[in-house]
């Protein structure tokens, strides 16, 4: 444990983790964390972020609004669709485009990140049907399911599996799938709930039924859609999941990788110990965020090598 990150975890707790346990408008929690990612978020030199939308090729298919993001040379034909956090309720592109911006520069590839549509004025499944429609946006632009790599963190991690379920009934799982510790069982049933409620530095526990239900709203808890842990994963790509030991999403994590390896997926479970829910956000002021994306920069790169199973480069 580096002494930065001692440092951080000091000031989280007894700023910001005290400040999200308080708060309960979201649109103030939404300013709250757009100013933070602001202050706060480094995105590395050279980044380019740009606004724009995807829309799918049919005739009725809506228009999703996000972010492109790169840094450095990018692939032209691939592409990295990642879905931001922020506990379904707040969080946006531009919160998360300083990391994104970062896993590009290492990956190589260009980012699309949308604005899917918010809880509580927009429960479930709004959040889902955004992202199935940015998948199929992509898709229209050209990218095969085979060159997109998609990933996302805590609610936008659970959102990349709940959307990952959906590809793979389909037949159209991604190259691989990144998740830094995803929220995926809004049930509450995982042991680091209540094991790590006094040890997280950032999530206070005692808010996430409330959560819960803002997203849910009127569909079960345990519906795949918003809990994917238990959703069926045939064909599931590579998977590389990052998470903290000290977090109280811990064993969302631990299970999802059980379960996914119940369908025969390949997958990574790399944990660190005493960081934050989401360090990976904090690339520039510690260095353990600046390991994770490299590591997670590699697998991308690697999970291309050899060439993509459609042909081509």
């Amino acid at each position: 444990m580096s002494r930065r990150l001692a440092l951080l975890s000091f000031l989280l707790r007894h700023v910001a983790r005290p400040r999200l346990a308080r708060v309960t408008d979201p649109i103030q929690a939404r300013a709250d964390f757009a100013r933070t990612a602001r202050g706060l978020f480094r995105a590395p030199p050279y980044s380019v972020m740009l606004p724009g939308s995807v829309r799918g090729e049919a005739h009725s298919a809506r228009e999703i609004p996000g972010l492109w993001v790169s840094c450095g040379p990018v692939h032209q034909r691939r592409v990295l669709l990642y879905l931001h956090g922020g506990g379904y309720v707040t969080g946006s592109p531009q919160t998360h485009a300083a990391m994104v911006a970062r896993l590009s520069k290492i990956a190589g590839l260009r980012a699309f990140l949308p604005a899917y549509r918010l809880a509580p004025e927009n429960p479930a499944p709004a959040a889902l049907d955004d992202a199935i429609a940015a998948w199929n946006g992509l898709f229209a632009l050209g990218y095969d399911p085979d060159r997109i790599v998609l990933a996302g963190d805590s609610a936008g991690g659970g959102l990349a599996f709940a959307l990952l379920a959906a590809l793979c009934a389909r037949g159209t799982p991604p190259r691989m799938v990144l998740g830094f510790a995803p929220w995926v069982d809004l049930t509450g049933r995982g042991a680091s709930l209540a094991a790590n409620a006094g040890r997280d530095a950032l999530l206070p526990a005692r808010r996430f039924n409330e959560l819960a239900k803002m997203y849910a709203g009127l569909i079960p808890r345990d519906d795949p859609r918003v809990s994917p842990l238990f959703a069926d994963f045939p064909g599931a790509p590579p998977v590389l999941l990052q998470v903290s030991d000290d977090e109280i999403l811990r064993d969302d994590s631990l299970r999802l990788a059980r379960r996914l390896e119940d369908f025969g997926a390949r997958v990574t479970v790399q944990r660190w110990p005493r960081a934050p829910h989401v360090f990976q956000i904090f690339d520039g002021w510690i260095p353990e965020a600046r390991a994770a994306l490299l590591s997670a920069g590699q697998a991308i790169r690697d999970s291309f090598s050899p060439a993509p199973r459609s042909g081509g480069s």
